[in-house]
């Protein structure tokens, strides 16, 4: 009681809240400066903790992990509600409740064309140059171990197909455990249909020992290091290197490279990678398999897809394929493409003359539009439509 009335002799009733805990001698602590210098790394770097330490010590400042979480966890902002707790509404897996190497992968496509993270500069330069759009890719999740492939498109075709390349590259390399492969709800992984899902899993998958998994609508995070990976793909890959590559099989080298790269040499910081690299984590773990696992040979898609038809592969889309059996007919100068699209032979001499007029009636539409614009009134529209028809 006496030390109450003291305070409150001393400094009125604010010496009757409480103090704060904190010691008011703290030899140890970190000097501010460096905290600052902390605090503007992480900002620039979005680096986790361990990464952090390793990326401050090439720079001159030795700091524990666990120091620069303090560090970070003093100088956060105040969160102005609780998390709620997190309701499991599929029967989806996170990657941390598996220890087994290659019993749960993660996949997804990355759009590569992202003008608001590459920069007008570089997104202009892979139009130009016609460079692969879209990245699809295979994470085993314990390990965070790659497998890559390239597509100028998204189909269910081209994403079977992966999934199946990647499956038999894991088993002629010594994996032999059943896997679960593990997406969103695209259309490239079969949909939200179950009937279509499971002919894709027992036509595709089940010969190889795998099945396909999906997470829960909305809720990215189960695939999250996947999605993670393709953020380290933009600032360590396609930033830097991108604008040196002219062509697909340049593209297709440095993917290959980057592959390499990402597998053996660069190290983890992740949960339970301990500094290491992919392979590395797996040879911890107990893969006695071929040290070729992790390089995979990174592909166009398009000529698997082109192969798979010429052996009678049928396609996937049964929409697509009911329409165009039953309802078109197309003539007889029509062939398929590389693509393996119906495509219209222009050269041919029965074509021409459809070309031509086809040209002659856009062109005339075309002018009938342009007047339309110019005069603005129902009027004028009419007349310059009849003109652009007949005159055009």
């Amino acid at each position: 009681m006496r030390k109450w009335v003291k305070r409150y002799q001393q400094y009125g009733e604010q010496g009757l809240h409480d103090l704060p805990k904190t010691p008011k001698r703290q030899p140890r602590k970190t000097d501010p400066d460096i905290e600052q210098r902390v605090l503007q790394r992480h900002q620039k770097t979005h680096y986790g903790r361990q990464r952090l330490a390793r990326h401050l010590a090439q720079h001159g400042i030795h700091l524990s992990p666990n120091t620069i979480r303090h560090i970070l966890k003093r100088h956060a902002p105040a969160t102005s509600r609780p998390r709620k707790p997190r309701r499991r509404f599929y029967p989806a897996h996170w990657a941390w409740e598996t220890q087994e190497p290659f019993t749960l992968i993660q996949a997804d496509v990355k759009d590569i064309y992202d003008k608001g993270t590459l920069g007008t500069e570089r997104w202009d330069h892979l139009r130009k140059h016609r460079l692969p759009r879209y990245q699809w890719t295979v994470l085993e999740s314990r390990t965070r171990l790659r497998l890559l492939a390239f597509r100028r498109e998204i189909s269910t075709l081209h994403g079977m197909a992966f999934l199946s390349l990647a499956v038999s590259w894991l088993r002629l390399c010594g994996v032999p455990t059943e896997m679960t492969i593990q997406t969103d709800w695209g259309e490239e992984w079969g949909g939200s249909n179950p009937d279509k899902i499971a002919r894709l899993e027992a036509e595709f998958l089940r010969p190889l020992g795998a099945r396909l998994g999906r997470i829960p609508l909305g809720r990215k995070e189960y695939n999250g290091r996947v999605e993670r990976s393709h953020r380290t793909d933009d600032e360590e890959f396609y930033l830097p290197c991108v604008l040196s590559l002219d062509t697909v099989e340049a593209f297709l080298g440095a993917g290959l490279g980057w592959l390499y790269h990402y597998n053996y040499e660069r190290v983890h910081s992740g949960y339970g990678m301990a500094g290491r690299t992919p392979y590395g984590c797996c040879v911890a773990l107990g893969f006695s398999g071929s040290e070729y696992v992790g390089l995979m040979p990174v592909v166009l898609l398009d000529n698997i897809v082109l192969e798979w038809s010429r052996h009678g592969v049928p396609a996937v889309n049964d929409v697509l394929t009911h329409y165009t059996t039953r309802f078109l007919t197309f003539p007889h100068d029509f062939e398929l493409s590389r693509c393996g699209e119906p495509q219209r032979n222009l050269n041919s001499r029965a074509n021409s003359g459809e070309v031509r007029h086809f040209c002659r009636v856009l062109r005339r539409v075309w002018c009938g539009a342009f007047l339309w614009v110019v005069l603005s009134s129902k009027l004028g529209g009419v007349l310059g439509v009849a003109w652009g028809v007949f005159w055009g």
